[in-house]
């Protein structure tokens, strides 16, 4: 009930005698007394107002501080319903903590680490000690045999995480030739055999086994599965990404399949990371060498999409957008498009999960006319929440460079803090970290 637009419903019974000037002072102390006990129940941060989010797990409550005026502690026509509804108001928004809340009091450099993912090689994971303890949000691992101590590597590793807040630590465990670390968890046959030889229940059970591991060795994300939508009977190329990487040619199979998959890791306590929206299945090129395109939108919709719009129903956590320009969204690379991430993604599919990026290092990231730095910014405007780049050059000098032009475009006004905010909530929201807790 609101406070100050209460009314007596007792029209006929004459209003009581009002109190003297020294009962109302006496009122108002008691009343800021109380305000200002209850008013210190978000933690040792006071969040600015913060903006909307859309986000799960960050939703953007009104500032924790109310405004109360004088009028607010007047007497009332009824003044002991007023002062029992008084304290439970007051309370409930005392205490409207929440991650974007939390998130508010961020300085902006420290909310666009949350939102990079950076490299490095599994044999020496604490060359980026130092991104960590900056507060990056991931660390992608690259190589193709994991040392046997990867696990307490990446637990030192962790320890530097500012407010040891947890960390993202992925890679590409997807069967076949695509494995980094199968001599420590186990090996998996390329996803083309699976969907052809093993049914749902058999995919999400050996996939369990190796998650299983995986989260042993300290690793909580995956980059997998692929449900594109592309039967070739070829090794993945330049020229065609996919291949045996896919289930099938079969949007049934590979729906099927990719929900199996996805449950499975889920089951071995590792994140899946749903990928390649909107689906890479029959495209021109592979991106990471060059301009590509994927199949009209047209087609997409009747046989890319559906295998995302079954991993979403099931519950997917995150989905990785593909570097290809989708003919009829737009000319911009699908991860540097507001049109298929807001609008298709999160709009009409209703994800609101984490949206990852592919690598921003690709060819089809540069030869459209971005820098990494000033690709991670657009892909944050078109609703991304987590951007990565390729191992290679100075990692340090990169991440510096992406954090800095993500900072510097909130305050140049071309990329709004709110969505700032929003992403660095969902980073947080996959791990289910809790700030107020």
């Amino acid at each position: 009930m609101d406070l100050l637009s209460y009314r007596d419903r007792r029209s006929a019974t004459p209003p009581p005698r009002l109190p003297g000037r020294a009962t109302t002072a006496r009122r108002l102390s008691t009343a800021a007394a109380v305000a200002a006990m209850l008013l210190a129940g978000c933690g040792t941060d006071t969040p600015k107002a913060a903006p909307h989010s859309s986000g799960p797990g960050v939703s953007l409550a009104p500032s924790a501080t109310p405004s109360l005026s004088r009028s607010a502690f007047a007497p009332s026509a009824t003044p002991s319903s007023s002062r029992s509804s008084l304290a439970p108001a007051l309370t409930s928004a005392a205490t409207a903590c929440t991650n974007s809340t939390k998130l508010a009091g961020w300085s902006n450099r420290r909310l666009a680490m949350l939102t990079v993912a950076v490299p490095v090689s599994e044999t020496s994971v604490s060359d980026v000690t130092s991104e960590v303890s900056a507060g990056a949000g991931g660390v992608l691992l690259f190589g193709s045999k994991a040392p046997t101590d990867l696990g307490s590597r990446l637990t030192a590793l962790k320890s530097h995480v500012p407010g040891k807040l947890g960390l993202l630590v992925m890679t590409d465990e997807e069967g076949g030739g695509i494995q980094r670390m199968s001599n420590l968890v186990g090996s998996l046959p390329w996803p083309a055999y699976m969907g052809a030889h093993w049914t749902p229940a058999q995919i999400q059970q050996n996939v369990t086994k190796v998650a299983k591991k995986m989260a042993a060795a300290q690793v909580n994300m995956d980059l997998a599965p692929v449900v594109d939508v592309d039967g070739r009977n070829v090794a993945p190329s330049k020229t065609n990404p996919d291949g045996w990487r896919s289930f099938s040619g079969s949007t049934s199979v590979v729906s099927k399949a990719g929900v199996a998959y996805m449950n499975g890791l889920r089951a071995g306590g590792v994140i899946p990371v749903v990928k390649h929206f909107p689906g890479l299945g029959g495209s021109t090129y592979n991106s990471d060498f060059g301009p590509a395109r994927t199949l009209p939108w047209s087609t997409l919709q009747k046989v890319g999409i559906p295998p995302f719009t079954a991993a979403i129903k099931a519950g997917a956590p995150a989905i990785m957008v593909s570097n290809n320009i989708v003919p009829g969204l737009g000319t911009n690379p699908a991860s540097l498009s507001p049109t298929a991430i807001s609008s298709e993604l999160r709009g009409k599919l209703g994800f609101k999960g984490l949206v990852v990026t592919d690598s921003l290092s690709a060819k089809a990231i540069s030869a459209a006319g971005f820098s990494v730095p000033a690709a991670a910014v657009q892909a944050l405007r078109s609703g991304a929440d987590m951007v990565m780049f390729d191992l290679g050059g100075n990692v340090s000098s990169q991440t510096s460079s992406i954090a800095t032009a993500i900072t510097n475009a909130v305050a140049g006004g071309h990329l709004s803090r709110s969505r700032l905010i929003d992403a660095a909530g969902h980073v947080l929201a996959v791990r289910h970290v809790n700030l107020c807790s």
